[in-house]
């Protein structure tokens, strides 16, 4: 404690001290190094001002009593108390007057008759029901714990139920799946029994020329792309819950979408319509994620969806109905058209098995079934020019099969695409020629392949480092080519703030669409007009948002 060192003594007057006090302030004391030899209150303490002054102005009026030692004296840093007190520093002593002080405070505010009312309020009454505040603190006395090693005993063996099979546990909670057979169009977004708008048939029906793909430049594309913006009339809620898939009609005179969501809704969305909400209809051909659909390139009428229900179904413009074409008991995954005129089709489940369908056949089953990964298959999709070769996502390798040489159980790839270390997302082949395959993978890497003459193993081209880690609650990032372009892809991004990316296949990042006012979450699911310059992007509310020139 430092000690107060002048050539002065400091004078200080005690007021008013109280025994209780001076104990406490003498007890602090001996505890910091002081020990007062003898320790009494007397009643001289209180004497009254004007005494005490006088005798001070008695003491400091002789001249002639100094100390000693005047050197001594002077350098003096303790206070010599009066009797009663002990010896003191001047710091205590300036110490116990502000004790005093605050205690005068504190009286003159009523703070400790406030204190013990607060503290009647607060205790129990006798009337109150059940345990009080003492009783419920007796709690009982339990025993430590102790491990079966510490208690010399053996442990218990336990047995896993066995792997289900044949029945996908998606959601315990989901509801019944919708009987086969054609449904009724009706969108669930409008009054009961209203027709179809007649603006969708003829907007469906619009003569499509698919002219040969547009050959830019990289710098003319860049441009192209930075025309491309979205604004708030751009951005819908098209379905209820998280998309899962999305495209575009191929239609030009208007942008016509439709996406998929998780409770097995599909929503299809005229930009600046006026029918519906704001140019939306709702239908609910599915109970499960609606994973994979397409547009028919040869009957622009209808569009196709898949879902995890176990069903795929062929809504029909034309018609008004949704046409059953496939149904297994649960567990699709991905499909692709295997003709031209998009009569046949490959399917992809759950169970790593592909099966090759025939829409011209009566009913709603397959022509054959083949096993080909014994874990999983979560894509496929066909070479644009040859249609017999068709690619397959599998656990951890892609692999290229021929369909005419399909085989009931294994059957030997063309080609594969290994480096893969953990699942793979998507795999696609580039839509002009076929000779590269894109392909995402979680283990934070999209690759390019080529596939110019499907040898055994096709070389990898180019690795791009990219975050896919979207967790639970978001649909996995997929790359996918712009359809008019040969080596151009998008792909969402978990990247701050939310943008959408376009890469060049040798890893070349073209253009970040990014907007601060319109776009502020992660668009899983992205895709290019086959025709126009404009993108889509879905998210997990639900909504499209769509980039345009």
């Amino acid at each position: 404690m430092a000690t107060l060192r002048t050539k002065r003594e400091a004078v200080v007057l005690v007021k008013e001290m109280t025994p209780e006090n001076l104990e406490a302030t003498v007890r602090r004391s001996s505890r910091n190094g002081f020990a007062p030899k003898r320790l009494q209150y007397s009643p001289e303490h209180e004497t009254p001002k004007k005494k005490r002054k006088t005798k001070a102005v008695a003491e400091n009026g002789s001249q002639n009593k100094q100390p000693k030692d005047e050197e001594d004296a002077e350098n003096s840093d303790v206070e010599h108390a009066p009797e009663g007190y002990g010896r003191l520093s001047a710091y205590e002593l300036e110490r116990l007057e502000n004790i005093r002080q605050n205690q005068a405070f504190l009286s003159s505010i009523n703070l400790f008759q406030a204190t013990e009312e607060f503290k009647q309020l607060t205790r129990p009454k006798p009337s109150q029901r059940g345990l009080t505040r003492a009783h419920a603190a007796v709690k009982e006395v339990v025993p430590p714990r102790k491990s079966l090693r510490l208690q010399k005993k053996e442990a218990e063996i336990l047995e896993l139920p066995p792997e289900p099979r044949g029945t996908l546990i998606y959601e315990q909670s989901s509801p019944a799946k919708k009987p086969s057979g054609p449904l009724p169009m009706d969108p669930v977004n409008v009054e009961e029994g209203s027709k179809l708008p007649p603006q969708l048939l003829e907007l469906c029906s619009e003569d499509v020329k698919v002219d040969k793909k547009i050959q830019l430049d990289l710098k003319g594309y860049r441009s192209s792309l930075k025309n491309m913006t979205v604004n708030e009339d751009k951005v819908a809620k098209v379905v209820k819950d998280r998309i899962f898939s999305a495209t575009f009609h191929p239609c030009t005179s208007s942008l016509l979408l439709a996406a998929g969501d998780k409770w097995g809704k599909v929503g299809l969305w005229k930009l600046g319509g006026d029918w519906g909400d704001d140019g939306v209809l709702l239908f609910e051909p599915h109970t499960r994620p609606v994973g994979c659909m397409a547009f028919s390139k040869s009957h622009p009428t209808q569009l196709l969806s898949l879902s995890y229900d176990g069903s795929l179904r062929c809504m029909d413009v034309e018609k008004a109905v949704f046409d059953d074409v496939y149904d297994i008991e649960d567990g699709l995954k991905t499909f692709d058209f295997m003709s031209h005129d998009c009569s046949t089709l490959v399917v992809g489940n759950w169970y790593g098995e592909v099966a090759i369908v025939d829409r011209r056949t009566p009913g709603n089953s397959h022509e054959s079934l083949h096993t080909l990964d014994p874990k999983t298959l979560r894509c496929v999709n066909v070479h644009p020019l040859q249609k017999q070769y068709f690619v397959v996502a599998e656990s951890k390798v892609v692999s290229i099969y021929d369909s005419r040489n399909l085989k009931k159980t294994k059957s030997q790839a063309v080609s594969q695409l290994h480096g893969h270390s953990l699942s793979i997302s998507s795999a696609y082949f580039s839509p002009c020629t076929g000779n590269r395959v894109l392909t995402s993978c979680m283990d934070n890497n999209i690759r390019i392949y080529d596939t110019s003459t499907l040898t055994t193993k096709s070389p990898l081209l180019t690795t791009i480092r990219h975050d896919m880690q979207t967790g639970r609650w978001l649909t996995k990032l997929s790359a996918a080519w712009d359809p008019k372009l040969e080596d151009c892809f998008v792909v969402g991004s978990m990247m701050k703030p939310r943008r959408v990316q376009v890469f060049h296949e040798s890893g070349q990042l073209q253009h970040s669409f990014m907007d601060s006012e319109n776009l502020s979450t992660v668009l899983s699911v992205t895709a290019f007009h086959p025709t126009r310059n404009a993108l889509l992007g879905g998210n997990a509310s639900g909504r499209l948002h769509v980039f345009s020139d």
